[in-house]
């Protein structure tokens, strides 16, 4: 930990060596590291660490915290890290293994949840995308992990290609981001998502968000804030849905239905150029002829005499329904 030492001697060096420290700096960051190694073993740097992040969020009232590059520091460094910030933490551990990255959550709140990001893509990538180990994925978390209800669900961010990047279909895409908004945990929308952006590697998928105009009238927009909506009407209505596990109620060749709530959903990858599909959903929770509405076609359907919803899908596009809002 040579560049460490320097860097931590820098702190407590007296004031008539400033001038050499600042040449020194400027030496180690243009032409050895592009971001100083402090050793995060070190009593004092933690010390130090966590009297700042209780003053930067006192002074500035956060109340929360997303964290980059987790799996990079000790994992004893964040326990105390995330008390002295007292507010909830996010951190992102760039890995896809369950057994990996869910004993992160014994420092921090929640993650980033690279291991469901992976098999999302996989399932919705192309038609021949697997949905059965998509929904396996989403059980094995919920069973694995401390607070599953914590973890982050994304299908874009800045490290990663977006995927209208991987593959060009807007009705696959709509399928991919309403699953990120109701398969559970936190759902986070990557700005330009909702304009289609398609860029791809960093730093392609960092696209500058003010030349789509913030259109508020483009499909995924409208699509997300409608999804949305539906969301936040469960949650307010019972507060219990932010909490209880989503359940796999259904998957095929080309689909796979959640249940989460009284949220029922079901989701495509057969993209733009999928044939007509009816299928009929089980195990729905909804009570024997029960009146129920496509959130997204507002169609209205009605539950057979055992609770299940026969559902149509076209044009590989998502479905969810619930009772009537």
């Amino acid at each position: 930990r040579c560049i460490s030492s320097m860097i931590a001697n820098i702190i407590i060096l007296t004031a008539r060596s400033r001038a050499r420290i600042i040449d020194l700096t400027k030496l180690l960051w243009k032409s050895v590291v592009s971001l100083p190694d402090i050793d995060t073993t070190s009593t004092f740097v933690r010390e130090t660490y966590n009297q700042w992040i209780d003053s930067l969020v006192s002074v500035f009232g956060i109340d929360g915290l997303r964290i980059d590059t987790v799996k990079h520091l000790e994992k004893t460094f964040w326990s105390d890290f995330k008390s002295a910030s007292g507010v909830y933490t996010l951190g992102e551990v760039f890995d896809g293994d369950v057994a990996y990255t869910c004993p992160y959550q014994e420092q921090l709140d929640g993650l980033l949840n690279y291991p469901l990001y992976y098999p999302l893509m996989s399932a919705f990538q192309d038609t021949n995308g697997n949905t059965t180990s998509l929904g396996a994925a989403l059980t094995t978390i919920q069973d694995s992990c401390r607070d599953p209800t914590l973890l982050a669900t994304f299908s874009e961010n800045h490290d990663i290609p977006r995927f209208l990047n991987q593959r060009n279909d807007v009705n696959a895409d709509m399928n991919v981001i309403v699953f990120t908004i109701l398969a559970g945990g936190i759902p986070i929308i990557y700005q330009g998502q909702e304009q289609g952006f398609f860029g791809g590697n960093d730093p392609a998928n960092r696209e500058a968000l003010w030349t789509s105009g913030y259109s508020t009238k483009s499909p995924l927009y409208m699509l997300i804030a409608s999804v949305n909506q539906v969301r936040n009407h469960e949650v307010l209505d019972s507060p219990e849905y932010l909490t209880i596990p989503t359940t796999v109620i259904h998957t095929d060749d080309h689909h796979i239905a959640l249940r989460k709530g009284n949220i029922v959903s079901l989701y495509s990858n057969e993209g733009s150029n999928g044939t007509t599909s009816d299928i009929t959903l089980t195990n729905t929770g909804f009570q024997k002829d029960q009146p129920t509405i496509e959130i997204l076609t507002c169609r209205n359907s009605t539950t057979d005499a055992t609770g299940n919803l026969r559902v149509s899908v076209q044009e590989g596009l998502p479905q969810v329904g619930s009772p009537p809002l």
